[in-house]
Parts: C-alpha cells; sequence; structure tokens
C-alpha cells in the first residue's frame, strides 16, 4: 500500500527508495534461498533413513507408511488437474497479470523443462548432482537424496546412525539459518512488498487476490474430497469423526502446525473415537511426522499458478515431475508451521 500510494503520488525520490528496498529485499530472499539444497537434501535422507527404521518395526507402521504413499503423490495429481481447471474456469486477472509481471526481476536462469516421455526419464538422473544443485533441478536432487537415503539404511548400524545422526545436525543448523533469517523477515517481505506495489500501484492487488482464492479453493476441494477417506473400512461414522476432530483443527488453524496438533489427535483419537491404542499410539506420531496431503497439493498449485501468471502451458511430463518432487519433499518436511521452510 505504501509503495502505491508513493507511486500514485509522483514521490521524487521514490527511484531510489525502490533500488534501496529491492535490494535489501533481494538479499533477504537470497538467504533462504541458500539454504534450499541442502536442507532438501537432508530432509529427504533423513527421513528416508527414520521411514525405513519404522517401517521395519511392525505391520502397523508399513501399512500406514504404504499408505501415505500412495495419498500423498495422489493429492499432488488432484492438484495437477484441479488448479488447471480452475485457472481456466476463473482466469488470472489480464491487467494484474502483466502488471505483476512486469515488476517481477528478471529471470537469472531458465532450466529446460522435460518436454517429452523420454526427457522425462533423463530428469531423473543428474550426471553431476553439484551442477543439478546449482541450477536448482529438484527431480534430480531429490531422487539423489532418496537413493543416498535408501542406499544409506543398507550400512552397518553403527555407520548408519553415525550418518542418521550427521543428516540430522544438518537439518538442525539450516533450519537454525532459516529461523535466523525469519527474524528479519517482516523487513525483508516490507522491502519485496514496497518494491511491487511501488511499480504496479494498485493494479497487482487482484492477481494477489486471485492467488490466494484459486490456492484455497484448491485445498478445499482436496479437503472434500479425501475427508471421507478418514473412516474408510475403520467402523467410525463421518458425522463421529468430524465431531471429534474440532478440537485437533482449531489447534491446527490456530498453530498451521501439524505437531502441535497431536496431542489433540491423540485424545480425540482414544476418546469419542474409541480406536485401539497400540494403532493411535504407532499411526498419528508417524503421521504428523510424514502425511501432510495438502503439502503437496499447496505445493504444486502454486508453481501452476505461476506457471499461468507467465502463460507457460506445462506438458503432461512436468507435471508428472512437479507431482513427484512435491510429495516426496512433503514427506521429509518438518511438522511445524510450513511458514518456516515453505
Amino acid at each position: 500500500a505504501l509503495g502505491a500510494i508513493w507511486d500514485a503520488a509522483a514521490w521524487p525520490a521514490l527511484p531510489r527508495a525502490i533500488e534501496a528496498a529491492d535490494a535489501i529485499g533481494g538479499l533477504w530472499l537470497d538467504a533462504l534461498k541458500m539454504t534450499i539444497v541442502p536442507l532438501v537434501f537432508a530432509l529427504i535422507v533423513s527421513g528416508v533413513m527414520s521411514t525405513a527404521n519404522a517401517a521395519a518395526s511392525g505391520r502397523i507402521t508399513a501399512r500406514s507408511i504404504l499408505l501415505f504413499a500412495i495419498l500423498l503423490p495422489a493429492g499432488a495429481a488432484f492438484a495437477a488437474v484441479v488448479a488447471p481447471l480452475l485457472l481456466t474456469l476463473w482466469p488470472i486477472p489480464p491487467q494484474s497479470a502483466a502488471a505483476l509481471v512486469a515488476a517481477a526481476p528478471a529471470a537469472e536462469t531458465i532450466i529446460e523443462a522435460a518436454a517429452g516421455p523420454y526427457s522425462f526419464l533423463r530428469a531423473f538422473v543428474a550426471p553431476n548432482v553439484i551442477a543439478a544443485a546449482a541450477q536448482g533441478a529438484m527431480l534430480a536432487i531429490a531422487v539423489f537424496a532418496l537413493l543416498f537415503g535408501f542406499a544409506a539404511t543398507r550400512l552397518g548400524g553403527e555407520r548408519r546412525a553415525v550418518l542418521a545422526t550427521f543428516f540430522d545436525a544438518v537439518v538442525e543448523t539450516m533450519l537454525g539459518i532459516v529461523g535466523w533469517v525469519l527474524v528479519v523477515g517482516p523487513i525483508g517481505v516490507f522491502a519485496l512488498a514496497f518494491v511491487v506495489g511501488a511499480r504496479t500501484g494498485f493494479d497487482s492487488l487482484g492477481a494477489f487476490g486471485h492467488y490466494v482464492a484459486i490456492i484455497s479453493l484448491t485445498l478445499a476441494l482436496l479437503t472434500l474430497v479425501t475427508y471421507p477417506l478418514a473412516v474408510w473400512g475403520g467402523g467410525v461414522r463421518l458425522a463421529a469423526f468430524a465431531r471429534a476432530m474440532i478440537p485437533a483443527q482449531s489447534v491446527a488453524i490456530g498453530t498451521q502446525s501439524s505437531l502441535a496438533s497431536l496431542p489433540a489427535m491423540i485424545e480425540a483419537a482414544g476418546g469419542p473415537l474409541a480406536l485401539p491404542p497400540r494403532v493411535v499410539g504407532i499411526t498419528l506420531p508417524l503421521a504428523v511426522s510424514l502425511f501432510r496431503l495438502t503439502s503437496p497439493a499447496g505445493n504444486l498449485a502454486v508453481a501452476i499458478y505461476i506457471a499461468g501468471l507467465y502463460g507457460i502451458d506445462l506438458s503432461i511430463w512436468q507435471l508428472a515431475a512437479g507431482i513427484l518432487v512435491a510429495a516426496i519433499v512433503s514427506v521429509s518436511a518438518v511438522g511445524i508451521a510450513s511458514a518456516v521452510t515453505f
């Protein structure tokens, strides 16, 4: 709002203010971006190793992990179908989109996307992992991290434990850096938003509102479609489940954290729903660690929206790559408020 008002008032010093704010916002954003590759790699390796250890501990655990492995890509695939459909039915406001794109900094790197089935297969493996990391080729990085994690689970007990401890430490270290950067987040976000407002005036507000509506609608539809699956085959009525989950969902809305919601979920599952303690004690902690159904769908919907903003038509192979990356990364995400690692 401040940037748009000063733009409308034709403040003489606005160009210098934009230059300064652009530098401050860009510096803050780069500080976050520098943690992405090591954080994602360490999270995936750590997640694979802990999941493999958990799966070996019992039948209930293995069945839960198998169900998560099916539903997470399915949720991303839902977004891959619904988000483009919503954008077709309710297109991005052209004037707002043009203003927002014009205000955005020029892309520094253009990555060739998979155009067909064979190019898509080649995108799975990076001949040079360092180069893939430098280019931000997340599919190749995620696949390498998966293979690395699975290979690490085959090591002897002591060496496997050392490696698991190392990557857990890397995750905590990267999150520590992210925490420091987020301390000055209000300054960085203010600077970035000021530049957009000053360069576009109030024209970009329509695109921002449209973006929030499309992403929220995609996730709301996913929730409505999948909600009945929560009671499928469990002998619990949907209405009873919905009533029992109100406290846990209230905590979730307030904190945006799956870990913070765990105590309320355990209380509801063991109390009103009367589920077996051995099932609750294994499945729910595992779920808040590995299973966030809306995470891959939300991340992919955001990428689809940005593609729409720039007029990029995504091929089925690009969407397939997005589904895989979104599902893999969601498994390894931490169960704290998503604003920290989004």
